[in-house]
């Protein structure tokens, strides 16, 4: 018998062969492998559970935006669905696809390791793509995002509205965020006026807000709803919340800070606060970066030295019995709605109105894209002259026809509403009308801003300026003026800051023609083209 041998040298028949690992038979070792063996041929054998969740994302689509966020298009059943890569919904998806490929879970550590190196394939190698809530535009069309389970978006275009099973631009969902129901033609705004609670001088504005909430950017005007006790001011604002961006909690109490304000933006389309009896200056300021366009900057969780930065534009839903708005800059923006007195003989239960809303729904959202796709067809056609929001009401008039108004019905409407909110801008300031009395007789003046304080308080009543809100130094005088310079102009006073190498003077100017154009003048500078039927629009 020849010898075998266990240990690389030659081995006696007669003497005992040592054996480390292994076990003796008939003068043969079996070599038994240690758990040290094992565990290094598995690693040659096999990839680590780290290494196997990273190759399950292969063939998915991983981005990131200009902010360096990170997100993947991966695919369930059917469709594609978009997430942040460190969201809850990924890292549920990624953990679903192992189990499904290996038959059970991986480490907790495997799973963070693994959303690491995805996250960095999304930023190096993946493309920058921007992600949209709800709304977007590509290509000339706008696409609104139905967030049904099947991830359907409509499509929208100048020859009429579409649903559409994939989309060409990236939607992120909240979690917060509710479906739409899926559009019908055939619809109208008039079934949504029959169940709120609108004048008819006012519902002009409420539908012109809903057309321009659809619009894929901004400006968007604040709706302001005001009204007694009783006259359905909730309901207003959660129908139309629920028209156009179905949410969980579709109206909420005033934000804590400015990062809560713009987190609830970031993650919704419409924002609406309910039962508001005083807006802060910080929150007006805040509302007018989103209702216009701004920004808002934090330092990062969890960092020393990153920022995170909050830039949206969003639709705004306000109520409140009061007319909590107050800053002109903040009116300037606002579409008020003062919601008359409802009869005891009138009121409807909850349950009615929610089941006869559910029944209009799918129309009343079918005509409001039939109306958006006539604003895109006549938007270039409307010329307007007006002092602010002027883009919202190009888009509002273009969609005038769909909207079920006549023929400058819209303009009438929000010139009226401009002209109101002079008024409260003024009414509202602590000098707005002791400046106009102190105008009355004067053609000008000219003075510092110390000296128009003191001429102010010879005029003004003991009341007045015993307020809180009195100026009491030279600069918070001149930053009243200069905030109600705007509104002051359309009551025919004129305000101008002059500067020189001496000192700083303020010069008001009184005439008795207001600078502010027509009712008529406006109406007559808007050119409109015939508005096609809908059979035109579609085919």
């Amino acid at each position: 018998m020849s010898n075998l041998l266990s240990a690389g040298g030659p081995s006696d028949d007669s003497a005992p062969v040592p054996v480390v690992g292994g076990t003796q038979r008939d003068n043969c070792v079996v070599v038994q492998p240690t758990a040290a063996d094992s565990v290094s041929r598995s690693k040659q054998e096999s990839p680590n559970q780290a290494t196997s969740l990273v190759e399950l994302v292969d063939g998915e689509e991983l981005f990131h935006n200009a902010a360096g966020d990170t997100f993947g298009r991966y695919t369930v059943d059917a469709h594609y669905e978009i997430s942040a890569i460190r969201s809850r919904a990924f890292r549920t998806w990624l953990l679903r696809r192992y189990y499904l490929e290996y038959g059970r879970t991986p480490s907790s550590q495997a799973l963070q390791d693994a959303l690491g190196v995805i996250e960095g394939q999304a930023q190096f190698s993946g493309d920058e793509r921007e992600v949209y809530v709800r709304n977007a535009e590509h290509q000339g069309r706008l696409y609104l995002d139905l967030c049904n389970s099947a991830w359907q978006v409509v499509e929208i275009d100048s020859n009429g509205w579409r649903i559409v099973d994939e989309s060409p631009v990236m939607f992120r969902r909240a979690k917060t965020m509710l479906p739409l129901p899926t559009p019908a033609e055939g619809g109208s705004l008039d079934e949504l006026k029959r169940i709120v609670n609108v004048s008819d001088d006012d519902w002009a504005l409420v539908a012109a807000w809903l057309v321009a909430a659809l619009r894929s950017r901004g400006p968007y005007p604040i709706l302001a709803v005001h009204g007694e006790q009783g006259s359905a001011k909730s309901t207003l604002c959660r129908i139309l919340r629920k028209l156009i961006d179905p949410n969980k909690a579709p109206l909420r109490s005033e934000p804590r800070d400015p990062r809560d304000f713009m987190i609830a933006a970031t993650n919704s389309w419409v924002v609406a606060y309910d039962n508001l009896s005083y807006i802060p200056p910080w929150l007006s300021d805040a509302m007018c970066r989103l209702s216009t366009g701004g920004g808002f900057a934090t330092r990062t969780l969890f960092e020393n030295d990153d920022e995170t930065v909050f830039e949206v534009q969003r639709p705004l839903l306000i109520n409140g019995i009061e007319e909590i708005a107050a800053r002109s800059d903040l009116l300037n923006r606002c579409l008020l709605i003062n919601l008359p007195r409802i009869e005891d003989t009138e009121r409807r239960t909850e349950d009615e109105l929610e089941s006869e809303f559910q029944r209009i729904h799918p129309r009343v959202v079918g005509a409001l894209l039939t109306a958006v796709s006539i604003a895109l067809k006549r938007r270039e056609s409307i010329k307007l002259n007006l002092p602010r929001m002027a883009d919202f009401a190009t888009w509002a008039a273009a969609a005038e026809p769909a909207l079920g108004l006549e023929s400058g019905e819209f303009i009438r409407a929000y010139k009226l509403n401009l002209e109101i909110g002079d008024d409260t801008a003024i009414d509202a300031s602590p000098v707005g009308n002791v400046l106009i009395r102190f105008m009355e007789k004067r053609r000008n003046w000219t003075g510092t801003a110390t000296q128009l304080l003191q001429e102010l308080e010879i005029l003004a009543s003991f009341s007045e300026t015993r307020t809180k809100a009195w100026p009491k130094t030279a600069r918070s005088i001149s930053g009243i003026v200069r905030r109600l310079a705007p509104n002051l102009r359309k009551r025919g006073i004129g305000i101008d800051f002059n500067r020189s190498a001496e000192e700083r003077t303020i010069t008001l100017t009184s005439s008795p023609e207001s600078t502010a154009a027509s009712v008529t003048q406006m109406t007559q500078q808007i050119q409109y083209d015939p508005f096609p039927t809908f059979t035109e629009i579609t085919r």
